[in-house]
Parts: C-alpha cells; sequence; structure tokens
C-alpha cells in the first residue's frame, strides 16, 4: 500500500450497521493508517437503537449527521453517507476514506471511490458480504480491534485478560495464498522482502490480516510455518534495523529406496 505518513483521511460511520462499544479501538487503528481529518457518522439519532454512539461524539470528536428514516425498510443512512461521500471526494480535501459499516450497499460507492484514486480503508464485523470487503483496498475486522483494546485495558488495570476471540484457521488456501505472493515478488534466488510480499497480499486479500490467524504481525505468522518457509533475517548496516526476508522451502526429493539425496533414510 502506498506511503500513509501524511495520508488525510474522511472517516464516516454507518451508526445502523457498526457497534458503538469498539470506537476507540477503531480510531486507534485509524491512526496506524493515516490522519482522520474529517469524522463524521450518520444514523437517525431521534432512535434509541443509536443512543449508544451519543457519549463517544463528544470524546472522539465525531460529527454526528442526522438522517430521517423517511419509508419504512429503507436506509436513509446509506444514501446520506454516500452523497457525502462524493461530496468530499469532489473537493479534493482528502487522500482516502475509510469507511465503516458492515452494510454491502458501500460496494459500488468503494468501487467509485478507488477508480477516483482514492485509497480506501474498510472497517466491518465478520459478516461483511465478501462484494464489500474486495472493493476496499484493506479490510479490518473490529472483532480483531475489539480484541486488542479490551488486552491493553486489561493490563493497564492489571485484570484477568479477555477471552480470546476465535481465529482463523491457516488452512491451504492462506498458505496457497503466501506462496503466490513470494513467487511473484521473489529474485531470482528464490528470496523475497517480506514487506513487498504483505503488501501483494492485501492487493489479492484485502482482509488479510495476522491478527485474524493469532498473531501480532506477519512474521511471527510465517515463522510459524517452518515446514513450508525459509526466513532471513538481515541487518542493516549502521542501524538497528533488520529487513526480513521470506523463501519458499523446497522438499527434498526422496528415493524410491526411502533414501535422501545424500542417502539419509527418512
Amino acid at each position: 500500500m502506498r506511503d500513509r505518513s501524511d495520508l488525510k483521511l474522511a472517516v464516516l460511520i454507518d451508526a445502523d450497521n457498526i457497534p458503538y462499544s469498539n470506537i476507540k479501538g477503531m480510531l486507534d487503528e485509524i491512526a496506524k493508517l493515516g490522519i482522520p481529518t474529517i469524522k463524521r457518522i450518520y444514523g437517525d439519532w431521534t432512535k434509541p437503537t443509536v443512543a449508544g454512539w451519543k457519549p463517544a461524539l463528544l470524546e472522539h470528536a465525531i460529527t454526528p449527521i442526522q438522517q430521517y428514516s423517511y419509508t419504512t425498510g429503507k436506509n436513509a443512512t446509506d444514501s446520506a453517507m454516500i452523497i457525502d461521500a462524493m461530496d468530499i471526494l469532489h473537493s479534493q480535501k482528502v487522500d482516502g476514506f475509510c469507511l465503516v459499516s458492515s452494510d454491502s450497499d458501500f460496494t459500488r460507492l468503494a468501487t467509485r471511490l478507488r477508480e477516483s484514486g482514492m485509497l480506501v480503508i474498510g472497517i466491518g464485523e465478520k459478516k461483511t458480504p465478501n462484494p464489500f470487503i474486495v472493493a476496499c483496498d484493506k479490510f479490518i475486522y473490529i472483532e480483531i480491534i475489539g480484541a486488542e483494546s479490551l488486552a491493553k485495558a486489561a493490563t493497564v488495570t492489571t485484570q484477568a485478560a479477555p477471552e480470546t476471540p476465535k481465529i482463523d484457521a491457516i488452512d491451504g488456501a492462506t498458505i496457497k495464498l503466501l506462496k503466490s505472493s513470494v513467487e511473484d515478488i521473489a529474485e531470482d534466488n528464490g528470496w523475497a522482502f517480506l514487506a513487498e510480499v504483505g503488501a501483494l497480499i492485501i492487493k489479492k486479500k484485502p482482509d488479510f490480516d495476522p491478527r485474524n490467524y493469532g498473531f501480532p504481525k506477519l512474521t511471527p505468522l510465517v515463522k510459524s510455518l517452518s515446514e513450508h518457509f525459509e526466513v532471513d533475517e538481515r541487518e542493516v548496516e549502521h542501524t538497528h534495523i533488520k529487513h526480513i526476508y521470506i523463501k519458499i522451502k523446497k522438499k527434498r526429493p526422496v528415493s524410491k529406496s526411502g533414501r535422501g539425496e545424500k542417502g539419509e533414510k527418512k
């Protein structure tokens, strides 16, 4: 993904489809991605279903946008959020958008924003339909953010850590994704810079996140797959920085006698 050091983001939150309990964790996550210069939340604030959001609005300087539900069964919030997003797009004041919703109705909006050269980050629950997920440059699950926030709070207050949320298994499809990305990036000697591999994986699968598999970063995830990958940590001269490289581990051929190339017994 592109450099985010000074990336200006418009954060648009769908109050009807996102739980308010993890708002601080969501904003902390967004701060890692860029500077949230616009923060707006959309909903019908006359309804008790969104009342839980109200205390968080002042605390986090989020501007509430009132949108009445004119017709039963129709989500007017979506329309208001889409119209605002297009107005912000044409104002040319931001470099990207963070769409916080689990609603697939924003799929076309995400696609349109990307067509205009905007970086689009999606945040939603794991129930989010896949079309919206793949329409974003990157998609982050709220369940993972919430678990991290609770764990940090428990550490500060010396309380017991909360239960770990259900994590995804590293299945064959995930390993295949990792291997194909390494092959796409690798030099002639087979080694690939892990940061570039990670960026390519996000392009292929926007909701890929090592935290979904119980790892804080990509490096410990690939290290756990030692039967599939070799990892090389290379120190950068005159710095304390290490560059991580990864290579697909080749299986040594086994002869019909059951012995390896050097004759060792398998």
